[in-house]
C-alpha cells in the first residue's frame, strides 16, 4: 500500500471519527482532503477493477460530505432571532467578550467565521482578539474555519500571517482552516452549539485609538465604535 493511500486511509478515518462525535465542519473538510487524494489515486491507476472499488468508496465519501455541506447551510439559514444590538457611532463597551461572550462556552466544539476583510494590521489584530476569546470561553474547541477574501495587494503576506495565528492555535489543540472565497461579502460566525452571530461590519467595527497609546489600546471596551448591528440568532446545535 502507498503512502498516499495511507494518508487518503488516515484523513477518511479521522473524517469519519469527527462525523460521529458532531465535529461535522472539521468531518467536512477531512472528507474533502480524502476525496481529494483518492482522486488523484484513480487518475493514475491503471488496474480497471481497483478503479472501480476507488470509485465506489469515493462516491460513499462524496455523499457523505454532500450531506454535511446541506446540514450546514441549513443551520445557516434557519433559526429565530435572539437579540438585535444597535451600536451607535463612537459608543463603547462594545468588546466581542460584551456583545457575545456569553454564547461562547464549553458546548462549542466548532466555529465558521466568514470575515471578507483580512488585509490591514488591525484587521488581523482583531481576529487575533476574536481567536483569544474563544479559546478563553470555549475550553472544548477543537476547529475553527476561516472564510475570507484573498488580499490582491499583499497576497504572500495575507498568507503568512495566517500561517503564523494557524500554528499557534496548533500549539493550543485547536485546527484553523483558512479557505480563501473571492466572492464572499456576508459576515457571521456560526457556533456548533446553535447560535449565528451576525454583524453589519464583521469583525472589524472598532476604531483606532487615538492617540495611540491610550485606553483601547488592548481591552476592546474601551475603544469607541462605527455604527452597526449585531443580531444573533438560535439554530439546533451542529450534533442534533
Amino acid at each position: 500500500m502507498s503512502v498516499t493511500t495511507m494518508n487518503a486511509k488516515d484523513i477518511l478515518m479521522r473524517a469519519v471519527q469527527c462525523d460521529q462525535v458532531g465535529r461535522i465542519l472539521e468531518a467536512q473538510n477531512l472528507y474533502q482532503d480524502g476525496i481529494q487524494i483518492l482522486m488523484d489515486l484513480v487518475a493514475d491507476e491503471k488496474d480497471v477493477g481497483k478503479k472501480k472499488v476507488y470509485y465506489e468508496r469515493i462516491k460513499e465519501y462524496i455523499d457523505r460530505a454532500e450531506q454535511i455541506k446541506e446540514r450546514v447551510q441549513k443551520h445557516v439559514i434557519r433559526g429565530e432571532l435572539v437579540t438585535n444590538i444597535p451600536i451607535e457611532d463612537n459608543s463603547t463597551g462594545n468588546s466581542y467578550q460584551a456583545l457575545f461572550g456569553d454564547y461562547l462556552n464549553a458546548d462549542v466544539k466548532e466555529v465558521l467565521l466568514e470575515e471578507p476583510y483580512l488585509q490591514e494590521k488591525y484587521h488581523f489584530q482583531n481576529l487575533v482578539t476574536f481567536l483569544e476569546l474563544l479559546v478563553k470561553n470555549c475550553r472544548h474547541i477543537k476547529y475553527v474555519r476561516l472564510v475570507t477574501k484573498t488580499d490582491p495587494k499583499a497576497p504572500e503576506n495575507q498568507r503568512n500571517v495566517l500561517e503564523q495565528i494557524k500554528s499557534d492555535m496548533a500549539r493550543r489543540n485547536v485546527t484553523l482552516s483558512v479557505k480563501f472565497e473571492d466572492t464572499l461579502h456576508d459576515r457571521k460566525i456560526v457556533l456548533s452549539n446553535g447560535y449565528i452571530i451576525k454583524i453589519g461590519r464583521g469583525l472589524h467595527f472598532f476604531k483606532a485609538t487615538n492617540p495611540l497609546y491610550s485606553l483601547g489600546l488592548c481591552d476592546y471596551d474601551f475603544r469607541k465604535c462605527l455604527q452597526t448591528d449585531v443580531d444573533i440568532w438560535r439554530t439546533k446545535n451542529f450534533i442534533a
